[in-house]
């Protein structure tokens, strides 16, 4: 692999390192289009994004999950439940928000 590229996941953890508040936008973004074909799967890689740029190990402990459930639970085929997903947010320093949809 070419020493100046890199994979696209990686640029965002260490964006998301770089810039912890980035994590309230880009969670924002993907929960915007969660209902979309492949925004589910979106939604839990850019949860998945935040947990590993701050540890996963470090997320999970404070989520109080265990880590390969965390990793479970944010893969691609991952389904977590109302509480995972809440935990993980808390652990991460978020809150879930819900705004009224705009009418087309």
């Amino acid at each position: 692999m070419n020493k100046t590229s890199r994979p696209h996941d990686d640029a965002v953890v260490e964006l998301l390192r770089e810039d912890p508040s980035f994590a309230d936008e880009y969670l924002a973004a993907a929960m915007e289009e969660a209902d979309q074909d492949g925004g589910r799967e979106a939604l839990l890689a850019a949860l998945r994004h935040v947990a590993e740029a701050q540890g996963m190990a470090a997320v999970a402990e404070r989520a109080g999950i265990p880590r390969e459930s965390l990793y479970r639970a944010l893969s691609p085929t991952g389904n977590p439940t109302i509480k995972t997903l809440l935990a993980v947010l808390d652990a991460a320093g978020l809150k879930l928000g819900v705004h009224r949809a705009v009418a087309a």
